[in-house]
């Protein structure tokens, strides 16, 4: 199930986050955390499983698109489908508009089945 990140859920956030290539090191890690406690466009959600959270997806919003910056499953739970699940309620929560990948979830995202759109 997606939860939409709330300051509480930070710490596992930021491990979650820190997954992603781009974002191990911690400053540029607290860097994008920053921009999704302060920016309203851009919003991060949590994936539970069980009692814990093993998922995390980050995207930007707009008026017709969505942008998704960030897309990560804790590598126990890899291989479940949970990185699918995440992008497939994520198209519901975003309703008619158009899904963009970054350079870093685009290999991810093609192998997604898509609601709406191209990457």
């Amino acid at each position: 199930m997606l939860f939409r990140y709330k300051k509480s859920f930070e710490k596992i956030a930021m491990g979650l986050l820190s997954f992603m290539p781009k974002e191990r090191e911690l400053k540029k890690l607290q860097q994008t955390m920053h921009i999704y406690e302060e920016n309203p466009d851009w919003q991060l959600y949590l994936w539970k499983k069980g009692e814990d959270f093993v998922g995390l997806l980050g995207v930007e919003v707009a008026e017709d698109r969505f942008i998704i910056h960030h897309i990560s499953v804790n590598p126990s739970h890899r291989g479940e489908g949970i990185g699918h699940a995440m992008i497939e309620k994520i198209q519901q929560i975003m309703q008619d508009r158009e899904m963009i990948a970054t350079k870093e979830t685009e290999a991810f995202l093609t192998k997604c089945p898509q609601k709406k759109g191209e990457l």
